[in-house]
């Protein structure tokens, strides 16, 4: 059988058991770490899985055809995941990245209507949907966490505020909010430093979330925003800070990203980039994810990013790597969705469940396991805009870590 040989060569590590679906059981790996065992319901899926293993593990799981008979979906993720680091090392499995990574263009061309259905695809789902799992704020990035077993709650409020400190924010200053979500960012931007404030988004969901939220903190003269893509926009800004957005832009549309930056941001500006980057230098997003989570969308490697903001005449005055702190919060989420699944299914339905648990474990692995990290890049047009050292920023973080009776709801 196929599957069973492609699982011979890249299970070593770990105890996996599967049952086909003649009831034959075959184990593999060493039987180091937790056992997991699954049943695979008819021979379709054992074929669809020897041909398209990645695409196929998800859609087999959401749809019930690969049953978890021991072990959790985690467990199971994380075996696969840790023989696929010690496999892709190999001459073969080189090669094949070299191929996916040949193809990510195709898929992530992502002219204006297009960025818009893919916006939607994913984020106007449901605002109910995601306060079952984010923070108070809705802040759906990496949060950042300040001590071990800090709450979700409290590493959202250190990200913005981790943020704002490299922002060098002044009263009176214009802020641009690159991809805004529900607003958090860009309300708590305005009260704490009385700032202007305007928020793009593709999302009609979270457009209007944020507007009301904007409303009922009485902040409509300091902060507005637009259904609108950032290629559309127009304007001087003496701050930019986009986060969890560029991951949407897509590797053919980086020049046009970058010089739209540079075209908004102010001769004495600084720009602040958070976005989900990949160590492993370029690859491709996973086809599972691609087609059921995030079409369009794409993890990049510093080196195909830092090249482009050379081109564009931009300071890279400084480059903070996070580690694992986006594995933390995506535990934190999936423990917040899983307390609330039953109100998630009476919302959308089982099947949605299924995928949507799915996404965050894998989710989860890809910083945990793979090569996920997140990169927040400051960047200017002047070398001096900002000062030489970070003193600054931990001086401004100790004098803000108080929030405000909004930033801690």
């Amino acid at each position: 059988m196929l599957f069973a040989w492609l699982l011979r060569q890249l299970v070593r590590d770990g105890d996996l058991a599967v049952r086909d679906a003649q009831g034959r059981v075959a184990r593999f790996g060493d039987g180091s770490g937790p056992r997991v065992a699954v049943r695979i319901a008819d021979r379709a899926t054992e074929h669809r899985l020897a041909l398209r293993p990645e695409l196929a593990l998800g859609e087999a799981y959401v749809d019930g055809r690969l049953i978890l008979e021991e072990g959790s979906l985690y467990d199971l993720l994380d075996l696969v995941a840790r023989n696929y680091v010690r496999m892709r090392r190999r001459p073969a499995g080189r090669l094949l990245r070299q191929l996916e990574t040949l193809t990510r263009r195709w898929y992530q061309i992502n002219p204006v209507g297009r960025a818009r259905r893919n916006v939607a695809h994913h984020y106007d789902l449901s605002n109910e949907l995601y306060r079952l799992f984010l923070d108070s704020d809705m802040q759906y990035s990496c949060a950042y966490f300040e001590a071990p077993g800090e709450d979700i709650e409290a590493a959202q409020r250190a990200k913005k505020r981790h943020l704002a400190a490299k922002l060098l924010l002044r009263p009176g200053m214009r802020v641009l909010d690159i991809g805004s979500g529900w607003g958090g960012l860009a309300l708590y931007l305005a009260e704490e430093f009385d700032v202007e404030v305007t928020g793009l988004t593709l999302s009609t969901e979270q457009l209007e979330l944020a507007r009301e939220r904007a409303r009922e903190r009485r902040l409509e003269g300091r902060v507005r925003f637009l259904l609108e893509d950032y290629r559309q926009h127009r304007g001087r800004y003496d701050r930019i800070v986009s986060v969890g957005m560029f991951e949407h832009v897509g590797v053919n549309h980086y020049d046009r990203f970058f010089g739209q930056v540079a075209d908004l941001l102010a001769p004495d500006g600084v720009a602040v980039l958070h976005s989900i980057g990949r160590m492993a230098g370029p690859g491709s997003t996973s086809p599972w994810i691609r087609k059921y989570i995030f079409p369009g969308g794409y993890v990049p490697a510093l080196s195909e990013v830092l090249p482009v903001v050379e081109r564009r005449g931009l300071w890279a005055c400084d480059l903070e790597i996070l580690r694992l702190h986006y594995a933390h919060t995506l535990a934190a989420w999936r423990e917040r969705f899983l307390a609330n699944r039953e109100r998630a299914a009476r919302l959308l339905d089982e099947r949605f469940c299924r995928m949507w648990e799915y996404y965050l474990v894998a989710a989860e692995i890809f910083f945990r396991v793979l090569d996920g990290m997140v990169f927040q890049l400051q960047l200017a047009k002047e070398r001096d805009v900002v000062p030489i050292t970070r003193d600054y920023m931990f001086e401004f973080e100790y004098r803000h870590r108080q929030p405000t009776a909004h930033a801690a709801e």
